[in-house]
């Protein structure tokens, strides 16, 4: 492990100055694999209710249910590990939620019929929620202030690798000759590979220096916590419901929890709803392709256009800024699914079409999924960092599910105008809340950023 930081010091400059290490891609990497995971199931279901819809003779709320589901319960999951990781601690827990993601993705495989499966997708999503408040804050909080939006976009940017994997895979067996009922199981079984593969090092990751320091805990080299000498009961012992009263309390913290969560809520309405229905929304282009078409071309949008909108947004984070690109991004995703609902049977011009689909994706990860992630990892106070990321993650999930369960009605209701409509009222909402809401954090510490007001709103309060 790397040098350990003293966590009595009353800065931490030391590691805010750092510049990034082998260690720092380790806990990358390591934190990674769970957005792998997410990003893979998140596609992966489409092409399985395509194969289940005529064996299981699915009805549309049954199929919506089974896509949308694991969004909703994720938010619980964020919602929990978010809140118990600053009570006990980051290390405490982590590895935990890998380990309820893939028991919830082997037995989604083996589920005997739709209800067992849309429980069982419920116990994923716990695991994929937990995920993320968790993963992020230990990035942040071992992060230089000079790399900390590179690093913590590329946790998320392991997506990329999930969207691009999962339509290939699919590809592959769909092109064999072997049973669509085992295709699909297979399909799923696969999302706990690599969640099980990095389970040993999360459980072996040491606690964050500024937890400890927060939590009046010390580490030993076994990694066993304990009360350091600088504990004191009355100011470090916390209750569940203590870091949703501080979140709240404060005027400057609530309009940043406002901030993430608002703008989490309507980027996942529009960026779910659009990928999990990608099979529905693609076979506007033509009844009569097959499904191994659809995956191939959806696979070719991921490939062009998303790996390298992940790609730039970890690349620039740390020098154009959260604010403005999340602010870009949902500006021209509002563009893209404007032009994709206005120009009048644009899903016949089957190029143009491609190309404004595919650049939806370019400006989604180019902006605001990336950035709804970062934010909340550095917005909060150390004490309730992981309790608002949860919050802010879990509104997200929120939004997703409606997003995933409305898209297929509003498909059915009037097509392609009426879907990528409210997909851009939602991106515009997203552009004012970002405005007005929510502070530029690149270059700073996390402790400058848990004290000044940076935004309108925010010195307004303070004053």
């Amino acid at each position: 492990m790397a040098k350990v930081i003293d966590t009595n010091r009353s800065d931490f400059s030391e590691m805010d100055n750092a510049e990034i290490s082998r260690e720092h891609w380790k806990i990358m990497f390591i934190s990674g694999m769970g957005f792998f995971t997410d990003a893979y199931d998140l596609f992966i279901i489409g092409v399985v209710m395509a194969l289940l819809k005529p064996m299981w003779h699915v009805g549309k709320v049954e199929e919506g249910l089974v896509e949308s589901t694991a969004l909703l319960a994720s938010a619980l999951g964020a919602l929990l590990f978010g809140r118990v990781a600053d009570m006990l601690g980051r290390k405490r827990i982590y590895g935990f939620e890998v380990l309820v993601l893939a028991a919830g993705a082997i037995a989604c495989a083996f589920s005997p019929s739709i209800w067992w499966l849309i429980g069982f997708r419920f116990i994923l999503g716990v695991g994929i929620g937990g995920d993320y408040p968790v993963s992020a804050t230990i990035m942040s909080e071992y992060a230089g202030k000079k790399h900390r939006g590179m690093l913590v976009t590329l946790v998320f940017a392991m997506q990329a690798a999930g969207l691009i994997v999962g339509p290939l895979l699919a590809a592959t067996l769909l092109a064999t000759h072997v049973s669509h009922d085992l295709i699909w199981r297979l399909l799923l079984a696969f999302g706990a590979l690599p969640a099980l593969a990095v389970y040993g090092a999360r459980r072996h990751l040491r606690e964050t220096p500024r937890f400890l320091k927060a939590s009046g805990h010390e580490e030993d080299e076994s990694g066993r916590l304990k009360k350091s000498e600088h504990f004191d009961k009355k100011t470090h012992s916390v209750s569940f419901w203590d870091g949703f009263h501080r979140l709240v309390d404060n005027k400057m913290i609530l309009a940043r929890l406002i901030g993430a969560s608002a703008a989490w809520f309507l980027m996942d309405f529009a960026y779910y709803g659009n990928t999990v229905s990608s099979p529905l929304v693609l076979s506007a282009l033509g009844e009569d392709h097959t499904l191994l078409q659809k995956t191939l071309t959806q696979l070719g949008i991921f490939v062009v256009f998303a790996a390298p909108g992940y790609a730039v947004a970890a690349l620039t984070m740390d020098r154009i800024g959260r604010k403005r690109i999340q602010g870009l991004g949902f500006c021209l995703m509002a563009v893209m699914f404007g032009l994709l609902a206005l120009i009048p049977n644009i899903e016949k011009l089957t190029y143009p079409f491609l190309v404004i689909y595919g650049l939806s994706y370019f400006f989604t990860e180019f902006g605001p999924n990336a950035t709804t992630f970062v934010y909340p990892s550095e917005i909060f106070p150390v004490r309730v960092r992981t309790t608002g990321h949860g919050i802010a993650a879990a509104m997200g999930k929120i939004g997703g599910f409606i997003g995933v369960f409305t898209f297929p009605f509003f498909m059915h209701w009037h097509g392609l105008p009426a879907a990528e409509g409210a997909a851009a009222i939602v991106s515009i909402l997203g552009l004012i809340v970002t405005i007005f809401l929510l502070p530029e954090t690149k270059g700073k510490s996390l402790e400058e950023l848990s004290e000044e007001p940076s935004t309108p709103i925010e010195r307004a309060s303070a004053a």
